[in-house]
């Protein structure tokens, strides 16, 4: 499958690694321009991993911050969020021929939000897991299509419990559900809202929305009005 990739880091790395070993082909990918407390863009070491994989592959990379549908090239079976911080719009997920899908490192509808693993730790949870869901209007709120549990080890912060643990199982997830759709099955199963719970992020902006434009009543550029739940 032709795949879009939008995502950031060495998860976001991990996961067009894995998919080219199963045969599907990264077609463009968007991701921030720099990695987080880095300013220098003359060097390559400073720029998103994501970023800096995709160059030498000649694989085309947009800034995270301006994806846009434009941005999407035709072909495009799916489209992959993979620790992506920049909503995907309606007018960008329908570049996608198949489905537009991503993962959260929680069992949804638990811990929706941008910060999940450290409200998994700040709660005190024994239990949770990773979820590979439809991407839509509300997020972190679409069909689920892949889901799996796990144990939190004792002592465990959020960035062990990322690194060793949910990390992994994401990029699993992930290859499993590409997997399933190119075979023609997809897996839907709609979230329970009255379970749901949001947090809010810790320190970090409100999830970025770029085909909003900064209008009364958050219309966006193509005329549809995005939800804002939990922002």
């Amino acid at each position: 499958m032709n795949i879009y990739l939008s995502g950031q880091g060495a998860f976001a790395v991990e996961v067009a690694d894995a998919l080219g070993e199963e045969g599907h082909r990264i077609v463009g990918v968007a991701a921030p321009r720099l990695r987080k407390g880095h300013s220098d863009e003359n060097n390559a070491l400073s720029w998103d991993r994501l970023r800096a994989w995709a160059y030498p592959r000649s694989v085309p990379w947009t800034d995270s911050a301006e994806l846009r549908a434009m941005h999407v090239p035709d072909g495009v079976d799916l489209i992959v969020a993979a620790h992506s911080h920049a909503f995907i719009g309606r007018a960008t997920r329908a570049r996608a021929a198949v489905a537009a899908i991503g993962y959260h490192p929680s069992l949804l509808p638990l811990h929706r939000g941008r910060d999940a693993i450290r409200w998994t730790i700040r709660d005190g949870d024994k239990v949770t897991g990773g979820s590979v869901y439809h991407l839509t209007e509300r997020t972190d709120g679409g069909p689920i299509a892949a889901q799996e549990h796990l144990f939190v080890p004792p002592g465990s912060t959020p960035e062990t419990l990322w690194r060793e643990h949910l990390a992994p199982l994401g990029v699993r997830l992930l290859v499993r559900v590409v997997t399933d759709l190119a075979k023609g099955r997809r897996v839907e199963v709609a979230q329970d809202d009255e379970l749901a719970t949001w947090e809010p992020a810790m320190g970090a902006p409100p999830l970025f929305k770029p085909e909003l434009i900064a209008l009364p009543g958050s219309e966006a550029v193509d005329g549809s009005r995005w939800a804002l739940h939990g922002e």
